[in-house]
């Protein structure tokens, strides 16, 4: 894994037995406080035991990686993913352990992104997107930029990190096998 920064989280699950490091700079930290996001919270929350997934406020904390940064070190063969539906395009990878919920990936996307709350010392949001799902009167947190949809700044910081990887996608994490199931 080549990295321009020396900078790197750990990404662990809540009994540890599953770690990702995710090196270099974060492309982003957002909370996502669409739809699917809140329902895939919920479902994974049921789960015997799960660690919490949706913040106080219901939206999803995120810290966005470039997947060519980002490496299981323990516990891959403890992962297992979740969809919504079937043929969704976004996946939900939990660590069967603890059921804590490690990242969420789209299929043709070239970032992970991480649960911000499985991250020690995650650094701060930068951003809302997405509030437009929100539940009608649900407040909202004042002290980040807020957008009803995915604004121009969260595109063009993925788009700037896909032109620093050569407008190429790689296909997953290193050396991690994941099944599938639905919870």
């Amino acid at each position: 894994m080549s990295v321009d920064s020396g900078r790197s989280h750990l990404v662990a699950c809540a009994c540890g037995q599953v770690v990702f490091e995710a090196a270099g700079v974060p492309i982003l930290t957002t909370v996502c406080d669409c739809a699917s996001c809140r329902e895939a919270g919920r479902r994974i929350e049921a789960l015997p035991g799960a660690a919490p997934v949706l913040d106080a406020d219901g939206g999803t904390s995120f810290v966005l990686h470039r997947k060519d940064r980002v490496r299981c070190t323990r516990g891959g063969a403890q992962l297992k993913e979740y969809r919504l539906k079937p043929d969704s395009p976004t996946r939900r990878v939990v660590a069967t352990c603890c059921h804590s919920a490690m990242f969420l990936e789209f299929n043709k996307g070239h970032w992970l992104s991480l649960y911000r709350n499985r991250i020690p010392g995650a650094p701060p949001v930068e951003m809302r997107v997405m509030t437009g799902d929100r539940p009608d009167g649900a407040p909202l947190d004042g002290n980040v930029p807020a957008y009803a949809t995915h604004s121009v700044a969260f595109m063009w910081r993925l788009f700037a990190a896909w032109f620093a990887m050569g407008l190429r996608t790689p296909r997953g994490i290193d050396g991690t096998k994941i099944e599938g199931g639905s919870p």
